[in-house]
């Protein structure tokens, strides 16, 4: 038997009520409690929203242009149904309207004889009525497919709905947007380039002065952003390393720039510099940027490659630009030039190994910070563990992320010794009593994997 929405709200509000018990509000909650009744609202909101976009399809449907009059809408004051579900809601014009096209897009259809068909997209209907995706999170996937349908066939396309629902549950609306990007360069790599035209002609940067100030307003293309990106990051990963190595933190003279004011900083001494040019860089903790291609697609020119620390994938042409700049290394996959295991040999991982990593683990392969960010660490430890300096016993980590495993004890696993091996986190008993692997790494943004 099918699950509804309303049957899935109601597991929900049992749910939240057990796990409420007898506590009068949430500061009589222990922390179990707390996790519980975060996870089961949770639920409970995708739910009613999942609910919300039924109840706003049908709307739409009753609101419909040939009904002229009759339209429910219109008998209710309002233009649109989307105006008519933002006013009783509260909700945006915006909101309203995603709710009005989740809503279609995942409602029951029938054919000109009025038989019975199934939704449009149906893997999307059954996350959203389980509570396992969200509204905002079908959004996005519904606009992928309905993007790429008209170039892949129709088999591809059900695949890739399907391996998007499967990955979209337990990640934030953040990270759904990194899967959807590049989920959508997997299945329409032709479509790159001609993106990348488009976002080029959009380039500008304007400066002004207001109230004695000099204010900057920027918006680039990834090609011609990635090194701007990478030198900034670079400049502020520079100072924390600086930071980390000053013998008294709280001392009155010790540095405590945000990092907004870092990248301002960093900025002004780049253009310092290139006006003086006095051979003195400022310090920029080896900022590269890093384009990574697959060997075919590079040899036949199709495809597309990617950025490190950069979502949005670019296509062959820009990356054959950029390897032709100073300060961008470009990283060709599959070649067996490099050794990427030394065992006991070396302690430290090799530059090539920290590409190869990179490649696995995009950056922090916990919290996603960019690779500048991090160190690659070794999961069974070089002097406790005897460990080797090979990539199934490396991880990239933020010192942040590095710190709270070990604080925690949390267990690393890599599944493979490839970089396209998946790292998984297993959280202690304390935290979660049937141990359940977390994915890490880039593997929770890859459709192909």
């Amino acid at each position: 038997m099918t699950t509804t929405h309303l049957e899935a709200l109601h597991a929900a509000v049992s749910r939240l009520d057990a796990v409420w018990t007898d506590a009068e509000d949430a500061a009589g909650l222990d922390r179990a409690a707390l996790i519980a009744a975060n996870e089961t609202l949770g639920t409970l909101n995708r739910v009613v929203t999942a609910l919300q976009a039924e109840v706003a399809a049908g709307i739409a449907h009753e609101s419909r242009a040939e009904l002229g009059s009759e339209s429910l809408a219109k008998q209710h004051g309002f233009r649109t149904a989307a105006r008519l579900v933002a006013a009783v809601t509260g909700a945006s014009a915006g909101d309203a309207s995603r709710l009005v096209a989740v809503g279609a897009a995942t409602a029951p259809r029938s054919d000109l004889l009025g038989a019975p068909l199934p939704a449009k997209y149906p893997a999307v209907q059954r996350a959203l009525t389980d509570g396992s995706v969200s509204v905002a999170a079908a959004a996005l996937i519904i606009a992928l497919l309905d993007r790429v349908r008209l170039k892949i066939d129709s088999d591809r396309v059900q695949q890739a709905e399907a391996l998007l629902v499967e990955k979209a549950p337990g990640l934030s609306l953040d990270e759904v947007r990194r899967l959807v990007t590049r989920a959508e360069a997997f299945l329409d790599p032709d479509g790159v380039a001609p993106r990348e035209e488009s976002a080029r002609a959009q380039n500008s940067l304007t400066f002004y002065e207001r109230d004695g100030r000099l204010r900057l307003d920027g918006d680039f293309d990834i090609e011609s952003g990635a090194p701007i990106k990478a030198a900034l990051e670079g400049y502020v990963t520079a100072v924390f390393a600086a930071r980390a190595k000053t013998l008294d933190p709280n001392a009155p003279d010790a540095d405590r720039r945000t990092i907004r004011q870092l990248q301002a900083d960093a900025l002004s001494s780049l253009c310092a510099h290139a006006l003086g040019c006095d051979d003195d860089a400022p310090a920029l903790a080896g900022a590269t940027v890093i384009v990574r291609v697959n060997l075919d697609d590079l040899t036949t020119g199709t495809g597309y490659g990617t950025i490190d620390g950069i979502d949005q994938p670019i296509s062959i042409g820009a990356i054959r630009r950029m390897a032709a700049n100073g300060g961008i290394i470009p990283t060709v996959l599959n070649t067996d030039s490099d050794i990427l295991d030394w065992g006991r040999e070396k302690r430290l991982f090799t530059r090539t190994q920290r590409l190869a990593l990179t490649e696995r683990d995009g950056g922090c392969a916990m919290c996603t910070l960019p690779p500048s960010m991090t160190r690659a660490h070794h999961i069974n430890w070089w002097n406790r563990d005897h460990g080797t300096t090979d990539l199934n016993n490396g991880i990239l980590l933020c010192d942040n992320c590095h710190h709270r495993i070990h604080d925690n004890d949390w267990t690393i696993h890599i599944d493979g010794t490839s970089t396209t091996a998946h790292v998984w986190f297993i959280p202690p008993p304390h935290i979660d009593p049937t141990r359940t692997p977390r994915l890490g790494g880039t593997a929770r943004y890859t459709l192909a994997a």
